[in-house]
């Protein structure tokens, strides 16, 4: 079996959508130009295809986060609507279509659904985190169809009645992925699926390692380069000048970026081989998948922390693909919650959920 890492002879991506996805570094909207390729060579979440489409994700995140950002939520709508057609075998999906997640919850006026009485479903309220609406043409939106349960809903985003809420984004960090909140007024709206089925379907929690495989590949990128800047250091030491060469402290920074990383490695390698052993593509619990988000968090902040002490301010000012990788990787961490999720890994755990001390 390969061993999963964004580098290395096994390549996922193919080398002709390698170049297309350097050349759309940055620019969303050329990403989402290549999310048919990009389908076509990582296929969707499925029994058996776990390992391939997080090893092309992880390619994607160490080639370019806005990019994978783009791409991912993506291929994560198409994986569900293809599940869905168990319930409505007629879904379409137009060709060259692109599609977003929207499944936030937050704010004063939530999206709530009602019967059409001319067929279909009619959205009205406010949905927040909504990346890319602009540039999309389609999503899945939740929405509350009851006072405890909420329906996934297919939604064309150029419909009379979707509006972006006026805000500001001004982040420095995945600046082309603009992140809105939408206003729904009576918008027309296709179910996917029954209520609560989205959060409650086989596969739900496995797409939680999809954009935890986008952070490893960038993490590790950001550690080639910090591995890279040391090499040519030790290569270009006079050796005849005191202090000149590889001091021990950045050596330890890349020992423990080496370290940390090989560990978040091994688990997403444990987690695809799990997934795709189950025959039902449900894989593993949801405080699992938890545990594994929060493992590989943890590796990219450490990266992240240990390459900006041991290369300092003058990439930052001076390299704009590092700045950008930089910024773009604090950003899209940011967007975890990682002590809500432990928390819930931790009460899960003394519900009897496996602890490698044993017991309960």
């Amino acid at each position: 079996m390969t061993r999963f890492t964004p580098y290395g002879e096994h390549h996922v991506l193919p080398v002709s959508l390698q170049s297309k996805v350097r050349w759309a570094r940055g620019d969303a909207r050329k990403a989402l130009d290549l999310a048919p390729s990009i389908r076509t060579a990582l296929g969707l979440q499925s029994p058996g295809n776990a390992r391939r489409l997080w090893q092309g994700l992880a390619e994607l995140g160490a080639l370019d986060l806005t990019v994978a950002r783009a791409v991912e939520p993506h291929l994560d709508a198409l994986g569900i609507l293809d599940q869905a057609r168990e319930f409505n075998p007629v879904i379409f999906v137009p060709e060259r279509s692109t599609w977003g997640v929207f499944a936030a919850e937050g704010g004063d006026v939530p999206l709530r659904a009602e019967r059409d009485p001319e067929g279909g479903w009619r959205l009205t309220g406010r949905k927040p985190w909504c990346s890319l609406a602009g540039s999309l043409s389609h999503a899945l939106v939740s929405a509350w169809t009851s006072d405890t349960g909420r329906t996934l809903f297919a939604v064309r985003l150029d419909e009379d009645g979707v509006t972006v809420a006026d805000a500001p984004w001004v982040s420095r960090g995945l600046r082309d992925v603009e992140t809105v909140t939408l206003d729904f007024e009576t918008v027309h709206a296709h179910d996917v699926g029954p209520e609560e089925w989205y959060l409650t379907r086989p596969g739900f929690a496995l797409g939680g390692v999809g954009v935890a495989a986008v952070w490893w590949g960038a993490a590790t990128a950001l550690a080639q380069t910090l591995h890279m800047h040391l090499s040519h250091r030790a290569e270009t030491a006079d050796s005849g000048t005191p202090g000149a060469g590889v001091d021990q402290i950045s050596l330890w920074h890349l020992g423990r970026c080496d370290s940390v990383l090989s560990a978040a490695g091994a688990v997403l390698d444990q987690v695809a081989a799990q997934a795709d052993r189950e025959d039902d593509g449900r894989g593993p619990e949801w405080a699992e998948v938890l545990r594994v988000r929060g493992i590989v968090h943890d590796a990219c902040e450490m990266t992240l922390t240990s390459v900006l002490h041991a290369l300092g301010p003058a990439p930052l000012t001076g390299d704009d693909d590092y700045a950008r990788r930089v910024a773009d990787l604090q950003v899209y961490l940011r967007q975890h919650k990682p002590e809500k999720d432990l928390a819930t890994v931790g009460s899960h755990t003394l519900d009897g959920l496996p602890t490698v001390w044993g017991g309960r």
